[in-house]
């Protein structure tokens, strides 16, 4: 039976206190690729200057910001050191095969499943419920008011449980005032 193009992949991830979102992971890059807003806005990174020239999928040729060394990247529990090369691009990250390899990432896409593992220990994820978008691209969605409930209820939950369950269980953790600012926010969006 003939199967649909899967689309792209993405995985979770943060660096340093910050959620990063979603980085797209990459099979066909042999690099790891930061834009330099995001960089910036990590702090304390300093771009060793590089002479190296990338050219991209539509033969154009880019000149990176420069190369960080030994980002630490956390993917649910797990910490790995990341390099990036850092271009002035309006993508988010992306983690090519070096960064698969480190975190011995293996995809399968029968199951729909991404699996990170670190010695005995593994994670998984099901890349393809986790990625799911809205079809018709003229709905606009107001999820801004939500999140600063979001990330108060979801800093209680222990950092063990995997990313892709925080946003499920995080409404277990909420105190009464949080559910009347959820359910406030969502009698909102049912007047607009």
């Amino acid at each position: 039976k003939k199967s649909k193009d899967p689309g792209s992949f993405m995985i979770p991830m943060i660096i340093g206190a910050l959620p990063m979102g979603k980085a797209l992971l990459d099979l066909g890059a042999s690099i790891n690729l930061m834009p330099l807003s995001m960089m910036r806005r990590i702090g304390g990174l300093e771009a060793r200057p590089t002479w190296m020239t990338l050219q991209l999928a539509n033969r154009s040729i880019k000149y990176p910001h420069g190369v960080v060394e030994d980002v630490l990247v956390k993917v649910d529990k797990f910490m790995f050191p990341v390099d990036f090369v850092v271009m002035d691009m309006e993508l988010s990250l992306i983690l090519g095969r070096a960064f698969m390899k480190t975190a011995k990432l293996i995809l399968n896409v029968d199951d729909r499943k991404l699996k990170v593992r670190v010695q005995d220990e593994e994670v998984n994820f099901n890349v393809f419920e986790a990625m799911q978008y809205p079809n018709d691209k003229n709905d606009c969605m107001r999820l801004d008011m939500l999140d600063d409930v979001i990330f108060s209820a979801s800093s209680q939950i222990q950092s063990l449980i995997p990313l892709e369950k925080v946003f499920i269980e995080a409404f277990e953790c909420l105190n009464n005032e949080e559910e009347k600012k959820i359910e406030a926010c969502l009698k909102n969006l049912d007047l607009k």
